[in-house]
């Protein structure tokens, strides 16, 4: 059987952070077997991350996809995702972890960070990004291992630059990956659908309704549903129900919650029809459900 514990744990970017610098948004480092910060999966954290992986092999599950590890490749997560990594003892390669507020503090575009392809995607997926050019390979090296070597530096333009480095990093990697999303043109839906999904993420426990988030959205919720659809072919309430049904698996598999403090956490105020609800979506009543994955 699963190990199961009261909560599933949400880490911010402080835990990562050697004591000298607790207060910055940032953390660049090699990630291999052997890496000192210790962590419980599956979990989920309130920032961006990077993960650029050079050798090694296993299994990265993201939101409960599960992609395969063929180095040399990059992961990318988005804040609130709940992820688990299985990797071999010879995994290598560097993480680059920082807060929105790191990256955009100079831009004028607020929404540059979540325009990246591999953010907030439209298709809520989360495909590693396979590099297949050696060169490719060999300048992310270089910047990864220039961004350690920042963070000894002690001049006035080291933030700056480790912010330059990062910037590089993310558009080099969205210029080689490959969506549907990367080949459709942006506009006005596609920034409102990442925002979107950026809020689902935030506010999913407050379990508000489609007016709420279309008002702070600052658009009407027929214009919302209307653009996601168009954009990912899914409403915008079915998005809402289905990050729900997420959330709640995720508490009956990872989690000894009883179904009232599942309901409860995520402001089903009736249990009753907080199992309805369960039962209509999945096919399934919560303790069935559970029961059935923890075999």
């Amino acid at each position: 059987m699963k190990e199961t514990t009261e909560y599933l744990p949400v880490y911010s970017l402080h835990n990562f952070s050697s004591p000298e610098r607790k207060s910055q948004q940032f953390q660049v480092e090699v990630f291999d077997a052997k890496r000192h910060f210790s962590v419980k999966y599956p979990h989920r954290h309130d920032f961006f991350e990077v993960l650029y992986l050079m050798r090694g092999s296993g299994f990265h599950v993201i939101d409960g996809n599960k992609y395969e590890i063929k180095p040399p490749c990059v992961f990318f997560m988005s804040p609130g995702q709940a992820h688990k990594l299985e990797f071999s003892n010879d995994i290598e390669g560097y993480i680059f972890i920082f807060t929105s507020d790191f990256y955009l503090i100079n831009r004028s575009d607020q929404n540059s960070l979540i325009e990246f392809p591999f953010f907030f995607t439209l298709q809520q997926d989360n495909p590693p990004l396979i590099l297949e050019n050696s060169d490719d390979v060999i300048f992310l090296e270089r910047l990864f291992v220039q961004g350690i070597s920042e963070l000894e530096a002690t001049g006035a333009r080291a933030i700056d630059v480790l912010r330059s480095i990062l910037d590089l990093i993310l558009t080099t990697c969205a210029a080689r990956y490959r969506t549907i999303e990367t080949s459709g043109s942006k506009g006005k839906g596609h920034i409102l659908v990442k925002r979107f999904y950026s809020l689902v993420e935030e506010k999913h426990q407050q379990n508000l309704s489609l007016g709420q988030y279309a008002e702070m959205l600052s658009v009407s919720p027929n214009h919302l549903t209307q653009t996601l659809k168009k954009l990912t072919g899914k409403t915008s309430t079915q998005i809402i129900k289905a990050k729900q049904i997420l959330e709640i698996k995720r508490l009956l598999v990872h989690t000894n919650l009883t179904v009232s403090e599942i309901a409860g956490q995520l402001n089903f105020y009736d249990q009753s029809y907080f199992s309805k609800f369960f039962k209509r979506e999945t096919g399934r009543l919560p303790l069935q459900y559970r029961g059935e994955s923890l075999r």
